[in-house]
């Protein structure tokens, strides 16, 4: 199948490929033998994705889903493309509502008109039109979006995803790293079932496989469930930090949240909207189970689970440098 693949040149196009899931997800399809064209917006700054196929199959193209003329040409003979954009904050334009609604709507509406036979859209576990939030408002008209423009579409909804390269274990290791304490927002009751980068990966390229039933919203988690106190403990086990908590309200967060607008995203322990998803649990529903929307309906059985890849990419925090372990 994968020679197959190659030797008829069959092409996919990735938007959004250069980020963090999709250098997972330009490994996967370039192991399956595609061509991939990953659409970005700094070309430049892909490099990283050339040696995760053979010489020329891994290419990068200038596109931005806020310019439709951009995306157009991204998906021009493109036999599927994968939308992996998505912000967590706003940032100039790139305002919610133009990422993941109009931005999505742009790309179903391109690869159609391209004659794409798949695509793949992800979204996230939270996606409501009825969420608090304004992530889970415009995930949720985003995929409305999509199957509107391209009615045949799968949608992914992946939970919180981990690997070397995350904003979870490596944002909460680095604040464990700086300050004496830990914030437990809403007690640390939130529940949790982190996915890893590489099954996002491999479920996507099983959907291009045609293996998924197409118009259908799969669930993606991983095999383990935890609280959001629990992340934390393990964040600080795996890292060698012992910090106390401090538990802070969800109201009282959100207002620390709006009092620290005017600083740089980066700097801001969690935004206005990160705030408000930790008020609904980010886990696999009971309906995708028992219908078969999940990694193991997509032939993904055994799901990575976090304490087999997290402590590895947790080392370099620890209070005397990653390779104090090997020392003793």
């Amino acid at each position: 199948m994968v020679n197959a693949r190659l030797e008829h040149g069959s092409l996919v196009t990735v938007l959004g490929g250069s980020g963090f899931v999709g250098r997972y997800v330009v490994r996967a399809l370039a192991n399956d033998g595609w061509r991939v064209r990953a659409a970005v917006r700094r070309p430049d700054l892909a490099g990283h994705l050339q040696p995760m196929g053979a010489v020329g199959q891994v290419h990068a193209v200038q596109a931005n889903l806020r310019y439709p003329d951009s995306i157009a040409r991204a998906v021009e003979g493109a036999d599927a493309v994968v939308n992996l954009v998505g912000i967590l904050f706003k940032s100039g334009a790139q305002t919610f509502h133009a990422v993941h609604v109009a931005g999505a709507r742009a790309a179903a509406k391109a690869a159609k008109a391209a004659g794409a036979k798949t695509f793949v859209h992800v979204s996230a576990i939270g996606a409501d039109r009825k969420s608090w939030g304004k992530y889970g408002r415009t995930k949720a008209a985003g995929e409305a979006a999509v199957l509107a423009e391209f009615p045949e579409a799968v949608i992914l909804r992946p939970s919180l995803v981990f690997g070397p390269e995350d904003q979870l274990f490596n944002r909460f290791a680095a604040m464990a790293r700086l300050s004496p304490v830990l914030p437990l927002i809403g007690g640390g009751k939130t529940l949790m079932q982190p996915v890893y980068a590489g099954d996002v990966g491999a479920a996507i390229a099983t959907v291009l496989r045609g293996e998924a039933r197409p118009r259908t919203i799969y669930e993606l988690g991983g095999p383990d469930i935890v609280t959001f106190r629990r992340l934390l403990d393990l964040t600080q086990e795996w890292s060698g930090r012992r910090r106390w908590y401090v538990r802070i309200p969800f109201w009282l967060a959100q207002v620390g949240a709006f009092l620290t607008l005017p600083l740089p995203n980066s700097m801001r322990p969690l935004t206005v909207d990160q705030v408000r998803m930790l008020t609904e649990p980010n886990v696999v529903s009971k309906a995708a189970r028992e219908d078969g929307r999940t990694l193991a309906g997509l032939g993904i059985a055994t799901p990575h689970a976090m304490a087999g890849i997290v402590p590895g990419y947790l080392e370099r925090f620890r209070p005397h440098g990653q390779f104090d372990s090997y020392r003793r």
